[in-house]
């Protein structure tokens, strides 16, 4: 019994794993200087299908969005939804995972 739970739990991480490795986007902001400006960013980017997390670093200006696994982003739609939330989009570029 012990071992078919160790199995279950082994097998519960790896897609765990597996789902969080979609590709990730990371993007310069201009205008980010609090924690709700972060979550101004986070509500439009969001509402892209296919977005599965963002995560916002304030000091850095820096917005890393992790997509589905083969879901692109459009960068004209970032483009619009960070300006929409009322900042600048200075960059985008699709990080590249060593594996």
């Amino acid at each position: 019994m012990k071992k078919m739970i160790f199995m279950i739990i082994l097998i519960l991480a790896w897609s765990a794993a597996a789902l969080a490795a979609g590709t990730q986007y990371q993007m310069q902001v201009d205008g980010l200087a609090c924690p709700f400006c972060a979550y101004g960013i986070e509500k439009k980017l969001s509402t892209i299908k296919g977005v599965n997390d963002i995560k916002v670093d304030i000091a850095k200006g820096q917005v890393i969005v992790t997509m589905e696994n083969s879901v692109p982003l459009p960068e004209s739609l970032v483009r619009e939804q960070i300006r929409k939330a009322g900042f600048t989009l200075r960059s985008i570029s699709q990080v590249i995972k060593d594996e």
